[in-house]
């Protein structure tokens, strides 16, 4: 592997990383539930495809590198009906304290 590739790789990984602290800091500081589920999915989701963009030089074949494109898209699928159905039900149960 290339010293440029390795850079990418270490870049992305770091911003990915900084991506999931930020978005656990905002589920430990933001005062509701609606705002805690918005920072955590938002920064979740950009860390993930910061990370898998960041491993994409690293694999050996194009099969490797679509599975991970297809973790990220499901990730992405899944994260979003799962803040759909948390958000709609600490709507519903009025739950907006922390």
């Amino acid at each position: 592997m290339s010293a440029i590739g390795n850079l990418v790789t270490v870049v992305l990984v770091v911003a990915g990383l900084f991506f999931f602290v930020a978005g656990t800091a905002g589920l430990l500081r933001f005062p509701d539930t609606l705002t805690r589920l918005h920072a955590l999915t938002k920064a979740d989701n950009l860390g993930l495809g910061l990370v898998v963009l960041g491993l994409l030089p690293q694999v050996n074949g194009v099969f490797a590198a679509l599975k991970l494109l297809a973790i990220w898209a499901l990730v992405l699928f899944s994260s979003a009906a799962a803040s759909q159905l948390i958000g709609r039900a600490a709507y519903l149960a009025r739950d907006r304290t922390p």
